[in-house]
């Protein structure tokens, strides 16, 4: 999603890109049994709220379960820790299927070309001299690790990812911590759409319109950072409904893309993953703002002929110990 609430929910093609180069291509596989919990046998399980961001699919012809989980692109690096479930999710299944390959460094740099504005137009085409000097004083005053000189030929929407800071010294994203634990049982890992394709959906939105956004972006300095810091507080707590609401959000006239980046790409991920799914135990981790509401994820599966059932996602290290059973 573009708008502003919404920024962390766009298709993280740029901070995917830079963070996967960390991940370990290959790892000694371990074994994929999870380790059984001292206190399970003491607690029965409880009621499961549909606050969560883990989900269990189940029926329309599977043999085993798949799961769906919530992902976000971007958190402080204590925050994108995997919970016990979300652990046993990984292990019991054979692949995992992100937005994107994670897993395919061709694929992912081949987004270096993808990412850059048609027709060689550059953001200083796009705005006036005034409005152009204040986003360049903003990246010149908050270095990323892109140049400016590169950033000005990529489409402007996707420069909101590099806006602010999430108020920690390092960050991680929750695809990165999940393909990390799917590296040490060597799982596969495959996406749901390519670089080209993902990057191509914001040449439907005029570079004019994006420069725009992109300038109330740096201008709402300090309203920006709260509304981030919403959005984290909001995915932790894992409320589904809070995190639709933010969704579709609009503070910049940019509702009308909702169909283009949230609902049209859910469809087509549907339609792909009714034949994956039926092929082996599958996790699926996209962002959480594709979960929610009529047209989101979960909605989508269970038309399309699956059960879907709540499974805790309490972080390692919480007390409280809950089965791997959903309610």
């Amino acid at each position: 999603m573009i708008l502003r609430k919404g920024a962390s929910l766009l298709p993280g093609i740029l901070l995917i890109l830079f963070a996967s180069a960390q991940v370990p291509k290959s790892t000694k596989a371990k074994s994929a049994t999870p380790k059984k919990s001292s206190t399970a046998s003491k607690k029965p399980p409880e009621k499961v709220s549909e606050n969560t961001l883990l989900w269990q699919i189940t029926g329309n012809g599977l043999k085993k379960p798949s799961y769906i989980f919530g992902t976000m692109h971007l958190l402080c690096e204590d925050d994108a820790r995997l919970s016990d479930n979300l652990q046993k999710a990984i292990a019991e299944t054979d692949q995992i299927y992100f937005e994107l390959d994670l897993d395919d460094m061709n694929e992912l740099m081949s987004s270096l070309k993808y990412i850059r504005m048609h027709d060689n137009v550059k953001l200083s085409d796009l705005l006036s001299k005034e409005e152009y000097d204040r986003i360049k004083k903003y990246f010149t005053d908050h270095p990323s690790v892109i140049p400016f000189s590169m950033m000005e030929r990529i489409k402007p929407i996707m420069l909101t990812r590099l806006l602010g800071g999430m108020g920690c010294e390092k960050t991680d994203g929750m695809e990165m911590s999940i393909m990390t634990e799917a590296k040490k049982t060597n799982k596969e890992i495959k996406g749901l759409e390519t670089t080209e394709y993902q990057a191509g959906l914001f040449d439907s939105i005029p570079y004019e319109k994006q420069a725009k956004e992109l300038l109330n972006y740096v201008d709402s300095g300090e309203k920006y950072t709260k509304s981030t810091e919403e959005l984290v507080e909001v995915y932790k707590k894992q409320d589904l409904k809070k995190i639709a609401a933010l969704t579709t959000s609009s503070e910049g006239g940019l509702d009308q893309y909702l169909d283009l980046l949230v609902y049209g790409r859910n469809r087509r991920w549907i339609q792909v993953l009714n034949l994956v799914l039926r092929t082996k135990p599958t996790l699926v981790a996209v962002g959480a703002g594709h979960l929610p509401g009529e047209q989101g994820m979960l909605e989508l599966l269970k038309k399309a002929g699956f059960k879907l059932k709540a499974v805790p996602n309490i972080v390692t290290g919480s007390k409280e110990k809950v089965d791997m059973k959903a309610t």
